[in-house]
């Protein structure tokens, strides 16, 4: 069991800890091994210290020996992407423009995990500015797919989808704006969840901001959630205490007779939908149709005029945090991006307040889609992933966005959505190889728990799923 201990889930893990079969010195050596053989061709982490790493578990070691735990993760390893400050680290924020400069103070997601027992294992990879949904960064290494390493994992957790799917232990934080904790997951084959607003405090907020769970799993996240779900003053959006008893997402199977679930399947923007993309999340419906769930097929609610004014609204609000750099930081900026802002330079007052009004709009939009429903499925991305040295599936800095119109209304409504995998398709860069399909499950807001529920019982009824990759041998 040792050898395969980075395989383990955080549960397993536990119940291991529990019955003293292994310890946390075990798992974080086992995890580290992996790291060590799947870090050179995937580039998933920074600050990886693993004597730091050991120390860690040593303490959670003998704390579970003296039967004294101290967090609901003592001794599970967890991952943080770049954008979570850890106290007396910088914050890169993926990109060399940003000066590495300590963070005084651990991000709540950091310092629940922390408060929780958890052996922070390393920061994860991003994007600069996390504003691509690839690993394209001027600070990190190259992130790769491990499922095929000629493929993004996709962003701007990037780092977080590489590394769950690569076995760096069970439980890893991401953050997302637009579908940078779905794309990722959906593209590594992992779970990903996209909390309501607020649910998950996060330093700092911003608008349709959200930091949570990427795991293997729904039971892993569930767990997690339990942990990040705590209140915290320094977000002003941070939702009031809530007494969910999360281990209901595994433990209470969700009847799902009777469920109202729309279908969407075009997103009425952006790039056309897939193929075998499209067949995985129908035959998904059709599964959850077999066990009496209602299924809508919904006509799209988004619009091109939307998703172009969110693109305008954030290319503003780049191209202002761009100018505020001095000039040799300004340089410094992936070059895709500074051209992606620099658009913005001529949009009138106007312009960037209708910009900014298709935020509401599509938050209003996507309301409106889920009245009478339960829950919503759609596919997390039109496509497969791109090649990995692109910024973006269209690879056009003017069209960055084309494929987050299934995933980014749910920022602007606060709805949770979560990405479950469906399916596998071929890989269009790599003969042979297959490449998971992400199906995305909507709830209404502050239903998360909801969400999970139902993305456990889609996992119960998807059938045996390929096996996880394995790191190349020559």
């Amino acid at each position: 069991m040792t050898a395969c201990l980075h395989d383990l889930s955080a549960h397993a893990l536990l119940a291991g800890y529990r019955a003293r079969q292994f310890s946390p010195v075990d798992v974080a050596q086992s995890v580290l091994a992996r790291i060590e053989r799947w870090e050179p061709h995937i580039a998933a982490t920074w600050l990886l210290r693993p004597e730091a790493v050991l120390a860690q578990a040593r303490a959670a070691e003998a704390r579970w020996r003296r039967g004294e735990p101290c967090g609901a993760l003592d001794g599970v390893p967890v991952t943080l992407k770049d954008n979570i400050a850890t106290a007396g680290d910088p914050v890169p924020l993926g990109t060399r423009a940003v000066p590495l400069l300590p963070a005084a103070a651990d991000a709540p997601p950091a310092a629940r995990v922390r408060e929780a027992g958890a052996v922070i294992l390393c920061k994860t990879t991003m994007p600069d500015y996390g504003m691509l949904s690839s690993g394209l960064s001027t600070f990190h290494r190259l992130s790769r797919n491990p499922w095929d390493l000629a493929l993004t994992p996709g962003g701007s957790s990037a780092g977080a989808g590489a590394g769950a799917a690569a076995g760096y232990g069970p439980l890893h934080v991401g953050t997302d704006i637009g579908g940078s904790i779905r794309l990722p997951a959906a593209w590594c084959g992992i779970v990903g969840l996209k909390p309501s607003l607020g649910r998950v405090p996060i330093d700092p907020p911003y608008m349709g901001r959200a930091a949570g769970p990427m795991t293997r799993n729904v039971q892993d996240a569930a767990l997690l959630m339990q942990v990040l779900a705590q209140p915290d003053a320094r977000d002003g959006m941070s939702l009031p205490p809530q007494p969910i008893d999360w281990s209901l997402a595994w433990r209470q199977d969700k009847p799902l007779k009777g469920l109202r679930i729309g279908l969407l399947l075009d997103a009425g923007c952006g790039l056309p939908v897939e193929p075998a993309i499209r067949v995985a999340v129908e035959h998904a419906a059709q599964l959850l149709a077999g066990q009496g769930a209602i299924i809508t097929p919904l006509a799209p609610f988004m619009t091109p005029e939307l998703l172009a004014g969110l693109d305008h609204f954030w290319r503003m609000r780049s191209m202002l945090d761009i100018d505020a750099l001095c000039p040799e930081a300004r340089a410094s900026v992936l070059p895709v991006i500074r051209d992606w802002a620099e658009s913005a330079r001529g949009m009138s007052g106007p312009d960037v307040f209708r910009a900014y009004a298709a935020t509401h709009a599509t938050r209003v939009a996507t309301t409106q889609a889920m009245l009478g429903l339960d829950y919503l499925i759609s596919p997390v991305s039109p496509n497969a992933p791109a090649p990995a040295e692109w910024p973006s599936p269209t690879n056009d800095p003017l069209r960055g966005l084309e494929h987050i119109g299934f995933t980014v209304p749910f920022n602007m409504g606060e709805q949770p959505a979560i990405s479950v995998n469906c399916g596998t398709m071929d890989s269009p860069a790599t003969p042979g190889a297959v490449l998971p399909i992400g199906l995305q499950i909507a709830g209404q807001r502050f239903d998360d728990l909801g969400v999970l529920q139902l993305a456990h019982a889609f996992e119960q009824l998807r059938g045996p799923q390929p096996a996880w990759p394995e790191p190349p041998t020559a």
